[in-house]
């Protein structure tokens, strides 16, 4: 006997019918607006042949972390999953075993984001009206694998299907931007950008560092033999990546700490990290350090500026050693703001040229710390519940601990900073559905009249983003 799939027209909404009523009013205003998703990790190689997808495990299992952690840990074998393998070991090749052992552990997700996600696809994009398990795990396949081999689950026609206006991905300072090139040479109308992503020629923590600055100067027609010419490095690259349609730049460093260090203590540190294996407290520096050089950059040059700080990144090194990065090992670390920015504030802070959006995996800091800071400084802005936290509950206590200081005006809106491509739509409607829930208490508790709620759910579903990413 299966069970029924059905997503709830209410779902999210508060259980109080008179604020329920206002939340639906609300977001009937906004539901359909067309999603602007400003950073994210999708494979502009999608967009720029238009491939059809392999099939269901490829698709929505392999690649995902978020689906493949849980089960982790859980007892499933990445192996078992068909997550590839450094050394090109062994791993499970049949997508059909690997959808069936997801559906075997599908019960894992009840009460995660993901499952709001997967249901959403399941439901409006493959039409599928019954629930996942082991018993419905072919009958998913069949329909999901049927679909993928159609025109219309194509990147580009889904693309259009989910009324996307522009995506941007983020490619790495080394990237030659050979697929955005041939989007754009292809005369599809979908808007694809990049954006610019230099932590591996910024980090000397990372390895294979002082190999990586000297190809990234070389791409650069540039010496590395000095920071001037390293810097140039990054101007230059930073231009090809405006060509590229690129709006903006991004920064997944440990922590915010920056720094301004005076030109021959970091003419002599960035020697140092070019030669060879450094201290911690030199590759904190000097990350530090370029930090400040960015947004002194982004000043000149026009582009946005995020920050994404605040995570060890794969912590299991078992995990790394076998799978490489980026498998549902990375761990939020606490954050500091106040102090740590401070250097790069006391230059650039007050500057209305500079837009620098803060992110965050500690949520205690939004309140104490990020709030106040945005709440003040013309430069910054607020980004959105990140990561481990871009869920209900979330997206709820990030607009409870931050509007009362920050307001709604200081923050960006959404984005979902996602690889899934099918789950973006189900993400945004969460993040519509949770801020018209935020703005109907408001109207319910008589602060806030409803005119002004329409008007900032429209702001904070589609204004805000374009603005702050200049899109």
């Amino acid at each position: 006997m299966t069970t029924p799939l059905r997503l709830h027209p209410d779902r999210l909404f508060p259980s109080d019918p008179t604020t329920r009523a206002i939340a639906r009013a609300l977001y009937a205003t906004v539901k359909d607006l067309p999603i602007v998703s400003p950073h994210g990790h999708t494979d502009p190689r999608w967009f720029a042949y238009d491939q059809p997808f392999a099939n269901p495990a490829e698709l929505l299992i392999v690649p995902d972390h978020y689906v493949f952690r849980m089960l982790y840990s859980q007892g499933v074998k990445l192996e078992e999953l068909g997550v590839p393998t450094i050394d090109g070991s062994s791993t499970e090749t049949d997508p059909r075993a690997i959808w069936h052992r997801f559906a075997a552990h599908y019960h894992l997700f009840r009460g995660t984001p993901s499952r709001l996600w997967l249901d959403w696809v399941f439901a409006e994009a493959f039409g599928i009206d019954v629930r996942l398990e082991p018993a419905t795990a072919d009958h998913y396949y069949v329909i999901i694998d049927a679909a993928l081999k159609t025109n219309a689950f194509r990147p580009r026609a889904l693309f259009d299907r989910f009324n996307i206006e522009v995506i941007a991905t983020t490619e790495g300072p080394l990237d030659p931007l050979d697929h955005h090139r041939a989007i754009r040479a292809s005369g599809w109308a979908g808007r694809v950008v990049t954006a610019y992503r230099p932590d591996p020629v910024m980090d000397p923590d990372i390895a294979g560092f002082p190999e990586r600055v000297r190809a990234f100067c070389a791409m650069a027609g540039e010496d590395a033999g000095s920071f001037a010419a390293y810097l140039r490095a990054h101007e230059k690259r930073r231009a090809d990546f405006r060509a590229a349609g690129a709006t903006s730049t991004d920064h997944g460093h440990p922590d915010a700490f920056t720094a301004h260090l005076p030109p021959a203590e970091i003419e002599a540190l960035y020697v140092r990290a070019i030669s060879g294996p450094v201290s911690a407290a030199d590759a904190r520096l000097f990350r530090g350090h370029m930090l400040t050089e960015m947004a002194r950059m982004s000043i000149e040059d026009g582009m946005v500026m995020q920050l994404h700080p605040g995570v060890h990144r794969s912590h299991n090194a078992a995990v790394l050693a076998r799978f490489g990065r980026d498998k549902g090992g990375d761990i939020p670390l606490s954050g500091e703001f106040v102090q740590a920015l401070k250097p790069l504030l006391d230059l650039y802070g007050n500057d209305r040229r500079l837009t620098l959006i803060l992110f965050t995996l500690d949520e205690d800091v939004y309140s104490r710390e990020l709030a106040p800071l945005a709440g003040h400084y013309p430069a910054l802005r607020l980004g959105p519940p990140w990561w481990f936290h871009d869920s209900p509950e979330g997206m709820r206590r990030f607009r409870e601990r931050a509007t009362e200081t920050a307001g709604f005006y200081n923050t960006v809106g959404f984005n979902d900073d996602t690889r899934a491509f099918l789950s973006i739509p189900a993400r945004h409607d969460v993040a519509r559905r949770m801020d018209c829930a935020f703005l109907a208490r408001l109207v319910a508790e008589h602060r806030l009249e409803e005119d002004e709620a329409h008007d900032l759910a429209h702001a904070l579903s589609y204004d805000l983003v374009k603005k702050a990413y200049k899109l």
